[in-house]
């Protein structure tokens, strides 16, 4: 139960670490901020829910599975990102719509979203190394 404990620990800490970067790159003024903005903000979005759904299914196949269902559910909004009816304008004029769905399709918002799903897989397969680190 300790070691859960620790894991669950863990899990917050990266969630808070992973949130400040993000919002860090998605506010960054300086040289590279197009970059910073736009794509280095979206590596952290792809981590950040990788850790998300992980403090809720903490088992070894959900290690494989949590990067691939995050990679395909936002590679779904960011072509969602096409589509303007009503409803979903509504939503993106909000801040918290706009974080979450985002305003403007770009294709090079894949890669971004690749690498951060590989960076989330690798930082996932570390909590559940914790999870099941044996006792001291």
């Amino acid at each position: 139960m300790l070691r859960n404990r620790n894991q669950t620990i863990f899990i917050i800490l990266s969630l808070l670490i992973v949130v400040a970067m993000g919002f860090l790159f998605k506010y960054y003024t300086g040289t590279g901020q197009q970059w910073f903005n736009n794509y280095g903000a979206a590596i952290f979005y792809e981590i950040f829910w990788c850790l998300f759904v992980f403090w809720f299914f903490r088992n070894r196949a959900a290690v494989q599975q949590i990067p691939l269902i995050v990679f395909v559910i936002t590679c779904i909004l960011e072509f969602l990102q096409l589509w303007h009816p009503p409803l979903l304008e509504a939503i993106r004029a909000t801040l918290i719509g706009k974080w979450l769905l985002g305003t403007t399709f770009a294709w090079w918002d894949f890669p971004h979203y690749l690498l951060g799903c590989i960076l989330g897989w690798l930082w996932l397969r570390q909590l559940q190394g914790i999870g099941n680190a044996k006792k001291s």
